[in-house]
């Protein structure tokens, strides 16, 4: 039991340590839902916004047997450097070795002793596994011209559909301006805004929860959103639509109250900090709508 127990401080712990500050009622919810093509279950490069890459997509209209499905680097951690899944597996597996024959979890890798001198193991673990992650994955170079906070960090199409389209300052503004503009009309319940500003499958994701909201008779409201840095993970074009999956880190204040107007989650003063991975499609030379949001790892 006693392992157990430490078993379960370690992985809090690296939970905590690996976690952004997260708001969990945003647009979207927290959760991973939508389209991205040919793409949609291939995870995105990592970049320097997003290290880990993102999670799978939970929910998407697109079946699983379109072209694509299972080809690329799969949800891994910090895809194309196998070193840091490495390294991090090695770790792990050593320490859950050494707990399995008693001799604690850093067993071999001589440890501090006592619990505190597990979680600071732990922790030193975590930050360079981090350090490496910012080493070898790293953010990209900004372009001379490009407006502070997004910079492009891959191009061009990974498998299928021609060659990505060039994405510049002008579409990164219009990425930022929609992160701002879905969460307003999000807080607003505002649909047809919604609609206006993602695809179908979206606007339905949201009409779902922003219901759920209603059933449970709360509202969640989502001001100030600032975003802090972001990257253009990759885009492609096919079958007439361009692509661009783009990696966010932003900030916000957001508050759920009840019917009465009470807060019974957030704060109205303290900001939270959310990083995901936004994809936006449009026609050639329409504006670009959301298809598609995933957490980062």
């Amino acid at each position: 039991m006693r392992r157990i127990r430490l078993l379960l401080a370690a992985l809090l712990v690296a939970l905590w340590a690996l976690s952004p500050i997260a708001a969990e009622a945003r647009a979207g919810s927290s959760s991973s839902m939508g389209s991205r093509g040919s793409r949609t279950y291939m995870a995105p490069p990592a970049t320097g916004t997003s290290p880990y890459s993102a999670a799978p997509l939970e929910r998407s209209m697109t079946p699983r047997g379109s072209p694509g499905y299972g080809a690329g680097n799969g949800y891994g951690m910090a895809p194309g450097h196998p070193f840091l899944s490495g390294l991090f597996g090695g770790f792990l597996g050593a320490g859950l070795m050494g707990m399995l024959l008693g001799h604690g979890f850093f067993w071999g890798m001589g440890g501090f002793g006592g619990f505190f001198g597990f979680l600071l193991q732990i922790i030193l673990i975590i930050w360079l596994v981090r350090f490496l992650a910012r080493r070898f994955v790293g953010p990209r170079l900004m372009p001379a011209g490009m407006a502070p906070r997004v910079a492009p960090a891959a191009m061009g199409g990974r498998m299928g559909g021609s060659r990505g389209p060039a994405i510049g300052p002008a579409d990164f503004h219009a990425f930022e301006q929609s992160l701002q503009a879905i969460q307003a009309a999000w807080s607003a319940h505002d649909l047809d805004a919604l609609g206006r500003l993602a695809t179908p499958e979206m606007r339905g994701y949201f009409a779902e929860q922003l219901a759920d909201q209603a059933s449970r008779g709360v509202r969640n409201e989502v001001r100030d959103v600032r975003l802090e840095r972001g990257d253009l993970a990759e885009a492609w074009s096919e079958q007439g639509r361009d692509y661009a999956t783009v990696a966010m880190q932003f900030s916000m204040l957001d508050t759920t109250r009840d019917a009465a107007g009470r807060i019974v989650d957030g704060s109205a003063t303290e900001r939270v900090t959310a990083t995901e991975l936004w994809t936006f499609m449009r026609a050639p030379g329409g504006a670009w709508i959301l298809s598609a949001i995933q957490q980062a790892r």
